[in-house]
């Protein structure tokens, strides 16, 4: 059973100071250590992905709550600060063009970890798909720009990774974890975190979307050029057509009306006629073809419901918030039982870190005033 919440991460100015994201590497580096002698790696996946986890983690080690770069420069400390080799666990991709990067750093974990080339294109696949769904079948118009890739000497990973909503400044981060994702474009999150809730985003990974998914696929195998008069606006019939100037006595409305907001290019079609042409056997395997967008993903959605009655979700799928308290030293309610289980793992990991002892006081100082904001 996963848990619900939600999280609050407005973005404020400013970067972490080398002096301060030089402790933060040291000890995001020996949390790590302890979690993998005492837990496991798998273990340390699963804390990762999890919001509560991770936004705490982020504070112990240096940023006030809802800081900005929690998790860009949290991640960018467990990059530098956890070794592929000695922790065997590698920490790949970034911000920006860094992420960009991403496949590559998977290839060279073929000759670090041994794995077979079948599985390193299996985690290439991974971390694409992951990338997909949140930037394209959950349109809630925050663009990714942060994605970081987890992988386990064995292959298991997890996926951190942040969208940004420039017009209001709001970021919205997004959990993944292996060992949790059944299918990739149903219920996949571990986590889904921002403070605002929007009021009407294309979710197509709800399981309340499980039949627009399935229509979708069938549109385009039955051949896209069939859904133009859906989706073409050219020669719309709109009122005023019927003006007095033009001395028209009868209003006779078409038959059919094109559906809104989706206007493919000639290039998008050609697009959609590839997809036809591959025959996607699902979803997952629909979105992962090139050229499949958010505008081609929700215009078969919007026919699907037309045509079919296949209605998709459009309700956020946010679920966790971290209503604490930040820079304004602002609290509010909590849920007191999930931050005191989370602040006695963490003061434990902290005891237990190889980190000088100033070091620690820090952290465990920051942790306390974490729980008692």
């Amino acid at each position: 059973m996963k848990k619900r919440g939600r999280a609050d991460l407005p973005l404020h100015g400013g970067s972490a100071p080398r002096w301060l994201f030089e402790r933060m590497v040291r000890l995001s580096r020996g949390i790590t250590e302890v979690i993998i002698e005492e837990y496991g790696r798998e273990e340390f996946l699963r804390r990762i992905t999890d919001p509560h986890w991770f936004q705490a983690l982020a504070c112990t080690i240096g940023f006030d709550w809802h800081s900005s770069g929690t998790t860009t420069t949290t991640c960018g400390a467990l990059k530098e600060g956890v070794d592929a080799q000695e922790h065997g666990i590698a920490v790949l991709g970034g911000k920006g063009r860094t992420s960009r990067k991403t496949p590559d750093e998977i290839r060279e974990l073929e000759n670090i970890y041994s794995i077979k080339p079948s599985n390193v294109n299996e985690l290439i696949n991974n971390s694409k798909l992951s990338a997909k769904v949140d930037n394209s079948c959950v349109q809630d118009d925050y663009q990714l720009y942060h994605h970081c890739f987890i992988v386990t000497e064995k292959g298991d990973w997890a996926v951190v990774q942040q969208g940004m909503k420039e017009d209001i400044g709001y970021a919205r981060r997004y959990h993944w974890l292996s060992e949790g994702v059944e299918d990739f474009v149903e219920e996949p999150h571990e986590g889904v975190c921002c403070d605002r809730k929007e009021d009407e985003v294309l979710n197509m990974t709800s399981v309340k979307s499980e039949e627009a998914r399935k229509t979708s696929v069938d549109l385009l195998n039955d051949d896209p050029d069939h859904l133009k008069k859906y989706l073409d606006q050219k020669g719309q019939t709109t009122l005023t057509d019927f003006d007095e100037a033009k001395r028209v006595k009868q209003l006779k409305m078409p038959s059919h009306h094109p559906v809104l907001d989706i206007d493919l290019s000639d290039k998008e079609w050609k697009v959609l006629k590839r997809a036809y042409e591959i025959q996607p056997e699902n979803y997952e395997e629909l979105i992962a073809l090139k050229g499949i967008g958010p505008k081609k993903i929700r215009a078969l959605a919007l026919v699907s419901d037309l045509i079919f009655g296949s209605e998709a979700s459009w309700e956020d799928p946010v679920k966790y918030s971290f209503a604490h308290g930040g820079k304004d030293g602002t609290p509010y309610p909590v849920d007191k039982e999930v931050y005191d289980a989370t602040i006695k793992i963490l003061e434990s990991d902290i005891t237990k870190a190889d980190v000088p002892e100033k070091d620690k006081h820090h952290a465990v100082k920051r942790l306390s005033s974490f729980l008692d904001a």
